[in-house]
């Protein structure tokens, strides 16, 4: 193999010999077979063959310098995220999350606050070698457990069915401005 210079690999004395045939870093790209479980170009979708049998386009810049259908993509966002349904979605996530959070933050800082300045309370025996501090630590753990349950819960009654909604009529919108393209 030859190396970027001209000169066969290992030839003459230079730092570029490689003594007992190292690894080869100037390896081609076309080299590398897709059979490897390393190699992920066709799953980001270079070197792909359309029905044509030529390589499918290059995937658009998310930059905006095709003004054309970009745009109006965009636009179509722009508009989903405007418009009355997207807002209530956000308004019931806000609602249950930031409550929520703040409650349970309260709660946390509270037990750290309590198990600093009032030892002699978390001390207390409750039954047997358990004290006031191991059950309030406990509790931290079930509290995480059912504020991740109520989470999900809300989400699944309130929040999914809505969401999915507003996804499947911005696919639909999306593929209008594409010109059908799926």
């Amino acid at each position: 193999m030859q190396s970027s210079n001209g000169r066969a690999r290992g030839a003459g004395g230079g730092p570029e010999s490689s003594a007992g045939g190292g690894e080869d870093h100037g390896a081609p790209a076309h080299d590398v077979k897709p059979e490897d479980p390393w190699y992920d170009a066709l799953a980001s979708g270079w070197g792909e063959v359309d029905g044509t049998g030529t390589p499918a386009p290059a995937v658009p810049s998310a930059r905006g310098e095709n003004s054309g259908t970009t745009v109006r993509a965009r636009d179509v966002y722009l508009e989903v995220q405007r418009s009355a349904a997207f807002q209530e979605v956000r308004s019931r996530y806000r609602r249950f999350v930031a409550p929520g959070a703040i409650a349970f933050l309260a709660w946390y800082v509270g037990y750290v606050v309590t198990a600093t300045t009032a030892p002699g309370l978390m001390a207390r025996p409750v039954a047997g070698a358990v004290n006031v501090g191991m059950l309030a630590g406990l509790a931290q753990f079930l509290t995480t457990f059912l504020l991740t349950w109520a989470y999900a819960r809300h989400a699944r009654l309130r929040r999914d069915r809505a969401a999915l909604d507003l996804r499947w009529d911005t696919q639909e919108l999306t593929r209008g401005v594409q010109g059908g393209a799926s």
